[in-house]
């Protein structure tokens, strides 16, 4: 085993916990846009997205403080396209997603070998991301 990189790790999980923040922000926007008639299982999707980004910040944040880190009062920078076609939507979720699952990514390169309980952490969460990503190809498949 290798010896952890604290600070990195810590910096990376900071970025883990803004991103999800703002994964609060932007699902719970999501769910307030959708309009048609499939609004009511869309808008259920949406504002569960929204409830596992706050869960997955809090599990961050609980790491961060018992690595001695200071949790981040910010959130990461949103756009606002002000294109809110269900299309739209999804299309920016799928974009969201796959960024997140970079950053969880950048976590498991920073852990690998250094600590067993970050790496499986950063594992599922991985698996997490790329099953939403999975779930919007789907979702977006009708629209093609």
């Amino acid at each position: 085993m290798q010896e952890l990189d604290k600070q990195k790790t810590i910096d990376i999980l900071n970025a883990i916990m803004e991103f999800e923040l703002a994964g609060v922000v932007r699902y719970t926007h999501y769910s307030l846009m959708v309009t048609g008639p499939n609004r009511i299982p869309i808008v259920n999707f949406f504002k569960a997205q929204a409830s596992e980004s706050l869960l997955h910040a809090q599990q961050v944040g609980e790491i961060l403080t018992g690595l001695d880190g200071h949790p981040s009062l910010k959130i990461a920078p949103m756009e606002e396209t002000y294109e809110h076609t269900v299309k739209n939507i999804l299309a920016e979720s799928l974009f969201h997603e796959n960024k997140a699952l970079d950053l969880y990514k950048t976590l498991l390169g920073t852990v690998s070998n250094a600590s067993i309980y970050l790496e499986e952490f950063a594992r599922g969460m991985i698996g997490q991301e790329e099953m939403h990503s999975l779930e919007l190809k789907k979702m977006l498949r009708d629209f093609s």
